[in-house]
């Protein structure tokens, strides 16, 4: 088996429909397996797959596990050479999952790699990150960004020229494709799962961060494009609930990779900000 597709889905029944059927029409593909994991939705899409796409894999969770626990339950059933952690709101093109994969073989030093995301007008959506530090990460915590936008140029990569294959730091959750031979011999694992701690948010930042800390790397390459509907799923939480889990993720995220001060600046930082909101 070439690649194992893994698509973790939260109440966006007619998006996934949509993502399946993109999927089953590619072109050229290699030979892939298909995983859906339904995080308890309540809008029957763990229905729909089971009946008009008995050719994918259904794991139907009776909770919400989040983003990196629900893709391990899958990862740890595939068969494929590379996994595809995919979105459930993306729509692939016909040559899209063809393209990919051979861009990626192309480059076997490429443990991580994804490629152009572009949204409904066909206009790039920018998705190359610099691994946060401590400066972008509180300018994000106060806000700072909505009255001077330029103090996460460095961060965003905003001279980053998504027209051009290159080595990056990290890249989107939304198309995250994994070289599992390339992962095996930096680090000895056989499959690649990613940290549970995080439920949502900073889990594929995580993942990047292992691959360069082992000596791997991060690629994007322009050569296949795949639309991006940015969001969907998350877009029904709670504004409140969203805040809290990007909070709790991103002092996860600094207390494995930074220094206890950062941390500490991170944590001082969101209780000033939540006391504020509170008056």
């Amino acid at each position: 088996m070439k690649l194992s597709i893994i698509i973790v889905s939260y109440n966006v029944n007619h998006k996934l429909r949509a993502n399946l059927q993109a999927i089953f029409s590619s072109v050229n593909a290699p030979e892939f397996e298909v995983f859906v994991i339904d995080n308890n939705s309540s809008d029957g899409s763990a229905v729909m797959v089971g009946s008009e796409f008995p050719q994918v894999t259904l794991i139907a969770n009776t909770d919400n596990l989040g983003f990196a626990k629900a893709n391990n339950q899958a990862i740890k059933l595939a068969k494929g050479e590379f996994i595809l952690l995919l979105n459930p709101d993306m729509l692939v093109t016909p040559e899209t999952l063809a393209e990919a994969v051979s861009a990626a073989q192309e480059r076997p030093e490429a443990v991580v790699s994804s490629i152009k995301l572009v949204d409904e007008k066909g206009e790039i959506i920018p998705h190359i990150r610099r691994f946060p530090q401590l400066f972008d990460q509180l300018m994000v915590i106060l806000k700072i960004p909505h009255l001077f936008p330029g103090v996460l140029n460095s961060y965003l990569d905003k001279k980053f020229d998504y027209q051009k294959e290159a080595a990056v730091d990290s890249v989107r959750g939304a198309f995250f494709l994994i070289n599992c031979k390339a992962w095996q011999k930096i680090s000895g694992e056989k499959k690649p799962f990613l940290d549970e701690r995080y439920f949502i948010w900073f889990e594929e930042v995580d993942f990047c961060r292992q691959v360069r800390e082992k000596g791997g790397e991060i690629w994007y390459f322009p050569s296949a494009s795949c639309l991006d509907y940015v969001g969907a799923s998350f877009s029904q939480v709670n504004r409140s609930i969203k805040q809290q889990y990007f909070r709790d993720s991103m002092l996860k995220y600094f207390a494995k990779w930074h220094s206890n001060f950062a941390l500490t600046i991170l944590s001082a930082s969101w209780r000033l900000v939540n006391l504020f909101i509170k008056k």
